[in-house]
């Protein structure tokens, strides 16, 4: 007889997608351009010149994956909505795009299935980035009636809003290290963007909190747990800092504490002080009450932690970033003196540690830190893993046995179960992905979902970790080893 651990009753169980990597359809029934289908079209900046135009052509076949969803008894589905579709071009709304996604919503809630619509999944329609993108502060300003306009169409019947998702995606990694649209390469750019993301971020909060004062408002920020090699050395224990401080505190503390963390404004400043001027003179007077406006509740993706030092390893670990020809360059501007080590610890076939106890620190620090004294509920809204997948026929059914996908699916779940038995206020758990999918820079060399799609032909099959994960939400309790 096994034993199991049971989750709280009102834990939500779901999975997760992004509109751009699953869509398709990118230029039918009123849809523009956005950065994406631009980026993907710059020679050398995605795998294989891959792009998003009809991806798992959810768009057509939305219908059905709702009911593939069904079948494993998802509560929630995290999905995102296009603003080029939406608002093409960031102007006037688009009937026929937002039809889409009404009938998206009818679909889930006849499934029994709790839609969590995610305003910004990082595809800003590319007429808007010619205008400067999430640089200038008018893009703040077009988010929000974007938002504005979803509620319109949506708010009778879609309860949680997510504002962002992974600012420091949108901000850094693509307008500073450039591997992600618009592909920039500027330290003032990125810290802009990511000023201009939180403030519209704010402004739609605000804006949406007036209307309804019942609907469950927040965002979701990928976070990390960064640790020293040596936690008795100094550079070490820096370098520890700067990437909490950069990828972590840079978003956490304006949104919680209404501050951006000091030491790191001084590290940006001493690797390009006009870059912090420019980036002074954007923070506008009450800026930072609006991006602290109160949130229901905060998103956490999480996939790996940081090891990291002031001195360079033996043996470079596998590095994380597509390898494309085109160059990338550094996401964090204060990266001298910056290194990561290896733990031992197994990897995805992304390169990504395996480390499932950094879930759990980081819900509890997040918590602790942030979310608990204000009341914000906690969801880890990302947490998947991708592996070199492989469709078999069994006794005349297509299977895909994913063992590892399973075995990490179990040891994260099982690290939010440590987190909630220490007294974390985490309510629900989304995998990522539904779907196989577009992977961004990585084009469709990589499989991250628990739901396999042959490109070619658009087939579906459900892998053994969707299989398993569906157990684990039928008896909404994770076994443990067999009692002795």
């Amino acid at each position: 007889m096994s034993q199991s651990r049971s989750f709280p009753e009102r834990f939500l169980f779901g999975a997760a997608t992004a509109a751009y990597q699953i869509e398709g359809a990118a230029f039918e029934d009123g849809r523009t351009a956005s950065i994406w289908d631009a980026f993907s079209r710059v020679p050398d900046a995605v795998i294989n010149g891959d792009n998003g135009d009809v991806a798992c052509d959810h768009y057509h076949r939305y219908a059905g994956d709702v009911q593939l969803m069904k079948e494993l008894g998802l509560q929630t589905y995290r999905f995102s909505t296009s603003w080029s579709r939406v608002r093409p071009d960031g102007g006037a709304p688009n009937p026929k795009g937002v039809d889409f996604y009404k009938r998206l919503v009818d679909e889930l809630l006849d499934a029994g299935i709790l839609p969590w619509l995610t305003l910004y999944h990082w595809d800003l329609p590319q007429a808007l980035q010619e205008k400067g993108g999430w640089t200038v502060r008018e893009t703040s300003e077009r988010f929000t009636e974007y938002a504005l306009d979803m509620h319109d169409a949506l708010g009778d019947r879609v309860d949680v809003w997510t504002t962002l998702n992974e600012p420091w995606c949108s901000s850094f990694l693509s307008y500073t290290a450039g591997a992600h649209a618009p592909g920039h390469y500027s330290q003032a750019e990125g810290m802009l963007a990511a000023h201009h993301l939180l403030l519209g971020h704010g402004q739609t909060v605000r804006e949406l909190r007036a209307r309804d004062s019942s609907l469950n408002l927040g965002l979701t920020l990928n976070l990390t747990v960064a640790d020293a090699v040596d936690p008795a050395n100094p550079a070490d224990l820096d370098a520890a800092r700067r990437i909490d401080g950069q990828f972590n505190r840079w978003f956490l503390d304006p949104v919680f504490r209404g501050q951006y963390p000091a030491d790191i404004i001084k590290d940006f400043r001493d690797t390009d002080a006009e870059a912090v001027a420019r980036w002074q003179d954007a923070v506008q007077p009450g800026d930072l009450d609006i991006i602290s406006t109160p949130i229901d509740s905060l998103g956490v993706n999480y996939y790996h932690g940081e090891l990291v030092g002031g001195t360079p390893p033996e043996v470079d670990p596998p590095a994380g970033d597509a390898p494309t020809p085109r160059p990338i360059g550094k996401p964090f501007p204060a990266h001298e003196n910056l290194y990561w080590h290896d733990r031992g610890l197994s990897r995805t076939n992304m390169g990504w540690e395996v480390q499932p106890e950094g879930l759990t620190r980081l819900l509890e620090r997040v918590s602790e830190e942030y979310a608990a004294p204000v009341g914000t509920a906690l969801y880890v809204t990302e947490n998947g893993a991708s592996y070199d997948d492989e469709v078999v026929t069994d006794d005349g059914e297509k299977r895909v046995h994913d063992t590892e996908r399973v075995e990490f699916v179990e040891a994260h779940l099982a690290a939010v179960l440590d987190a909630v038995e220490k007294g974390v206020d985490v309510r629900g758990y989304f995998y990522w992905s539904l779907l196989d999918n577009f992977e961004w820079a990585w084009g469709y060399a990589k499989r991250f979902g628990i739901i396999a799609v042959d490109y070619q032909t658009q087939e579906r099959t459900i892998k053994d970790s969707g299989r398993q994960y569906a157990r684990i939400i039928a008896e909404r309790a994770l076994a443990t080893e067999p009692a002795v």
